[in-house]
């Protein structure tokens, strides 16, 4: 049983020397007729041509109506070119690409061309306003400048770069060959769904795909670009493992002991002088005051200095109108054991 096949899911040891794509010759020529082809069908639809009656034909045809049951399959298939649902998947293949190559290139091209979408399409959206075929107001209009937001499809548009980008960032000529065949079908398929189900004019769905088709060529002109971000990003993220290896290689700081106060326990504190009269003077020291052992007592145990209260100077019985002060002149009165007056 082989098992080299399954070596290809694991990490690289190293980033691979791929060859990003550059803005040749026959890149610039595609643009050129792509950006031409797009202004023309806007010009058409601004003026009403033959394009707008034509869109108005395959309305009131209503394919839905003459082939129902593909109804059912084509309301999942156009789920390949909702916005969400396909950008998940094709960030989940490519951060996959990211983490075995070591580079960020695939999911920052991808966010680029995402966001050039964006740009592009929703201003024409907005710019444009025009009203989808299931809110025409007057047969043989453009329906521009009405509020809508449906020309050109984003539908269309977001199939051909979502898939679209697979291709661009294939490592091989093989694979560049089959994913852009398969991005084409998927793209062509979801175009055409949409008219299918009467959400979006044939004109929208020409205008989407030479949205996408664009922003794929000109995705070399941003290649610098993702280049630079891509080497910031990295820098940073060294930045930040370093601080953590340095945080982990610090020692810590020793812990400074904090004083514990013990509580002292009752009658511990004090001594009873009368039992330390009746035990006298410890062995080695002298009992009278002035000899070794009562000054290193004494040094031992400092006494503290009492205060002496202070007492007002005056009486604090408040004065009596009726009562005479005691130091007032009057008769005395005899003092108890003395001679009695005659």
């Amino acid at each position: 049983m082989r098992t080299d096949i399954f070596a290809r899911l694991d990490r690289e040891p190293e980033p691979p020397k791929i060859e990003t794509p550059r803005m040749s010759r026959h890149r610039i020529a595609l643009f050129g007729g792509t950006l031409a082809f797009y202004l023309a069908i806007v010009l058409a639809v601004l003026v009403s041509s033959w394009l707008v009656a034509l869109d108005w034909k395959v309305m009131l045809f209503r394919p839905y109506q003459q082939w129902p049951e593909l109804h059912a399959f084509l309301d999942y298939y156009v789920v390949l070119g909702q916005r969400g649902p396909t950008a998940v998947m094709v960030a989940a293949w490519l951060g996959w690409r990211s983490w075995r190559q070591h580079t960020l290139r695939p999911l920052l091209t991808l966010g680029a061309s995402l966001l050039l979408l964006n740009l592009s399409v929703g201003a024409v959206k907005l710019g444009l306003g025009r009203l989808g075929p299931h809110y025409a107001t007057e047969i043989g209009s453009a329906e521009l400048f009405a509020g809508g937001d449906i020309f050109p499809s984003g539908h269309t548009a977001n199939a051909v770069v979502t898939w679209g980008i697979l291709a661009y960032l294939a490592t091989t000529p093989r694979a560049r060959r089959y994913l852009s065949a398969l991005s084409a079908f998927v793209s062509l398929g979801v175009g055409l769904t949409t008219v299918y189900i009467g959400t979006h004019w044939l004109s929208d769905v020409l205008l989407g795909w030479a949205a996408g088709l664009l922003i794929l060529l000109a995705l070399p002109w941003f290649e610098p670009l993702i280049t630079r971000t891509e080497v910031l990003v990295l820098s940073v993220r060294e930045q930040w493992r370093a601080r953590l290896r340095l945080r982990k290689s610090a020692p810590a700081a020793p812990a400074t002991p904090e004083p514990v106060l013990l509580r002292q326990a009752p009658g511990a504190g004090a001594e009873d002088p009368r039992s330390a009269a009746g035990r006298g003077p410890a062995p080695g020291t002298a009992g009278p005051a002035g000899h070794p052992g009562t000054a290193a007592r004494a040094r031992a145990h400092p006494v503290r200095a009492e205060r002496t209260p202070l007492t007002p100077g005056g009486s604090r019985r408040p004065p009596h109108a009726d009562r005479s002060p005691r130091n007032s002149a009057g008769p005395s009165r005899p003092v108890a054991g003395g001679p009695v007056a005659p």
